[in-house]
């Protein structure tokens, strides 16, 4: 059986850090305002939208998507302008790969995301795609703070079980 060494257990390693619990704990009342707000389209934002938080895209109440920006409003309209790329617009681009059966992904340039876009059928697709989020329902709560921003991003992905979030590396 592992010991645990003496100048960590004195520094709560078997407990959770407690500004990491404060963090936590302070996440349910923002994860409430936002599920209380009354959705819009992104067409139709508000001029009192905050700078930065979490926003989700629903549709027909069905949650689909959780993101976070420092820029909400230029941030929500790149995931359903036009000319947006995958990188700008990768919601859409899932919602293309699912369309089009690419659904896995490739690190190497035979299938990968260029080529995808590249192909006039999978262009239309996200095209399409993009269309159908500027169509979606989307809320959104206003957090400042960097840290709480992620962890809010992820408890509202795992809260919902939004199938257009992960949290995978490459």
């Amino acid at each position: 059986m592992m010991q645990t060494d003496r100048t960590w257990a004195g520094k709560g390693v078997n407990a959770m850090n407690d500004k990491f619990r404060e963090y936590v704990e302070s996440l349910h009342p923002s994860f409430q305002k936002l599920m209380s707000m009354p959705p819009v389209l992104v067409g139709d934002l508000p001029p009192g939208l905050p700078a930065e938080g979490v926003y989700l895209f629903s549709e027909r109440e069905r949650p689909l998507y959780a993101g976070r920006s420092n820029r909400i409003r230029q941030r929500l309209q790149e995931h359903c302008r036009p000319s947006s790329t995958h990188n700008i617009a990768p919601f859409a681009f899932l919602l293309a790969r699912e369309a089009t059966g690419k659904t896995r992904a490739s690190y190497t340039p035979s299938g990968s995301r260029r080529e995808l876009e590249a192909d006039p059928v999978f262009r239309e697709a996200f095209a399409q795609a993009k269309k159908r989020v500027a169509g979606m329902q989307v809320r959104y709560v206003e957090e400042p703070d960097s840290m709480r921003q992620a962890l809010l991003e992820m408890y509202v992905a795992v809260a919902l079980n939004t199938p257009y979030n992960s949290f995978e590396t490459h």
